[in-house]
């Protein structure tokens, strides 16, 4: 069997994105979510996510904006995220490997963990700023 590549082209970003959200879509925790707040933009939230990825793991500055604001009134918990984690390290294990590969993973564990935070603190303290 051939060992996985590494995360080395655009192609390979739209290969782990698409691959990752069609788990997201079938997963029975958070589809739900996921598809309550997308509706149907899928294929905007793909292309935001190819510019996303792109840019932290390719390092060609395609994406601008405040990730986290989007997701700041999410109702989920620690439960999504372990789930959104388990998917995406699952999927970037599953189609490559390599040094970008384990950056991928290493960068989603820290985005969750800041996002998880953020949420709880805003819940927490609903006037203050979330940026």
């Amino acid at each position: 069997m051939e060992t996985p590549q590494d995360i080395l082209t655009l192609d390979d970003v739209k290969k782990l994105v698409d691959t990752f959200y069609a788990k997201v879509q079938q997963d029975p925790l958070l589809a739900p979510v996921f598809n309550e707040r997308i509706q149907d933009r899928w294929t905007e939230h793909l292309e935001k996510m190819y510019r996303f990825w792109q840019t932290v793991l390719l390092e060609e500055q395609t994406y601008s904006g405040s990730p986290f604001m989007p997701h700041a009134n999410l109702p989920v918990d620690n439960t999504h995220f372990r789930e959104w984690l388990n998917l995406f390290e699952q999927t970037v294990t599953e189609l490559f490997s390599g040094q970008k590969a384990t950056e991928a993973i290493w960068r989603a564990e820290k985005m969750a963990q800041m996002f998880e935070f953020k949420i709880a603190h805003h819940r927490n303290n609903p006037y203050t700023s979330i940026h």
